[in-house]
């Protein structure tokens, strides 16, 4: 065994390194540090690094990551879209169907980034703070209730002990799948992801952003920048019957033929055609699952507790599951800060992993419906949508996104908890 309990601080186990995983660490240690805190995070790999490509933190993800002071290295690392969010565009020809502002000047903004660089800016942070003790290779495969916490079970033999098990373990969540017989949902679709360098791509740009969707029946093909505009992310959407996507791997270093995006995406706008001859000769290709709806995110009397895609695993095409996770873990954090001080009705772990489960669970599930309305808009495969023709669907394809990402954006995580931890203070604990 690795560890007996400490008896003189309060132990947290974070299962799981992405960057729910340790930004969860850093809330923790940001709301809690005035108490004695024992953080520890299991990440299974051999080193802490996201395997992808680019990440588009929107404006509530990037205010959290400013809220615990690591938001000029955020900014130092990201993107501009120019004001733009996305400027949709005709697949053929490249003619603008709407473009969606959004204000990216301020400290505040959108950050759209690689995902490596986010995870180094949280690492980093945890290294600098000592926030956290950091593991490599240690896969948990389960959870175990014992006297007075949890103990954490690994593939290497070892175990530790801990008084709370936060699960952010990814959408094939060993911690989740031990409480819930369900599995991933193939969602028909598959997609391509590359980088390739913005000084490379055709002189001038024709278009305001490199923020760029070009929408098409059954397909999109979407940009935008990262790493302070010197690279452009790539992800070129498929919709599939679920038996051709089920062929497809589900994993970041799943790889085909370029051959295969040019087959897929023929016909499309020449600024497409050039951003795909730029790609690799082996870009990624991998299918898109989800998770369906999960009622109850804690177990063992709150003594697990479930965070991320290990609670609610979604769609890319909002652009906001790892923001969702970043949601996540502050609300978590100002939840364990008010168990530690025993205040506001916080006296057990199992309150405490209620009132979080009450601020998130519906605001992350109707991200998880709204991401994948989102998708079948963008490729115009909804229900009124399917038999038109693309010139029919575009007007309806604009109306349904224009309004869609405020709430996503401006909801105010601190005062959604106030008022939920107020209601539940008054009444008791929500149901779940």
């Amino acid at each position: 065994m690795m560890a007996s309990r400490p008896e003189e601080s309060f132990r947290v186990a974070v299962v799981g390194g992405g960057i729910g995983g340790l930004y969860c660490a850093l809330s923790i240690h940001h709301h809690c540090k005035q108490f004695p805190l024992d953080i520890h995070v299991y990440e299974q790999a051999s080193q802490y690094k996201e395997i992808g490509a680019g990440v588009g933190l929107g404006i509530n993800a990037a205010r959290l990551i400013h809220k615990i002071d690591l938001g000029d290295e955020l900014n130092a690392c990201a993107g501009y879209r120019e004001g733009i969010w996305i400027t949709f565009r005709k697949y053929n020809n490249g003619e603008e169907i709407f473009t969606v502002p959004v204000g990216d000047s301020g400290k505040v903004r959108q950050a759209p980034c690689a995902r490596t660089d986010v995870l180094d800016i949280l690492r980093t942070g945890i290294e600098k703070r000592g926030a956290a003790t950091l593991h490599t290779k240690k896969a948990c495969t389960r959870v175990e209730d014992v006297e007075n916490g949890v103990r954490v079970h690994f593939a290497d033999g070892t175990s530790d002990f801990a008084n709370i098990v936060i699960g952010c373990d990814g959408i094939h969540s060993a911690v989740r799948n031990q409480f819930i017989a369900d599995k991933p949902v193939n969602s028909g679709q598959y997609a391509y992801r590359a980088v390739i360098p913005i000084a490379e791509l055709p002189s001038p740009w024709r278009f305001p952003t490199y923020s760029v969707m070009w929408a098409a029946k059954h397909k999109h093909f979407l940009t935008f920048p990262i790493s302070r505009n010197t690279q452009l992310n790539v992800v070129a959407f498929v919709t599939a019957s679920a038996e051709a996507a089920a062929d497809v791997k589900e994993s970041w270093t799943s790889v085909c033929d370029r051959q295969d995006v040019e087959r897929d995406f023929a016909g499309f706008d020449e600024s497409v055609q050039a951003i795909i001859r730029l790609m690799p000769e082996k870009p990624s290709k991998w299918r898109l699952n989800h998770r369906d709806p999960l009622e109850k995110w804690h177990y063992f009397d709150g003594r697990v507790i479930l965070l991320g895609d290990a609670a609610h695993a979604m769609l890319p095409h909002l652009g906001a599951g790892a923001g969702q996770s970043i949601e996540d873990g502050w609300v978590l954090g100002r939840a364990m800060a008010e168990h530690l001080q025993q205040a506001h009705g916080m006296e057990t772990l199992e309150r405490c992993a209620q009132l979080y489960q009450d601020v998130r669970k519906t605001r992350a599930q109707k991200t998880q419906r709204t991401s994948r309305a989102a998708g079948d808009t963008y490729q115009m495969q909804t229900e009124d949508m399917i038999d038109k023709s693309f010139e029919e669907c575009v007007p309806m394809m604009a109306e349904r996104t224009r309004e869609r990402m405020k709430w996503v954006w401006e909801e105010d995580l601190d005062e959604a908890y106030d008022k939920t931890r107020k209601g539940t203070a008054v009444n008791g604990s929500n149901s779940a």
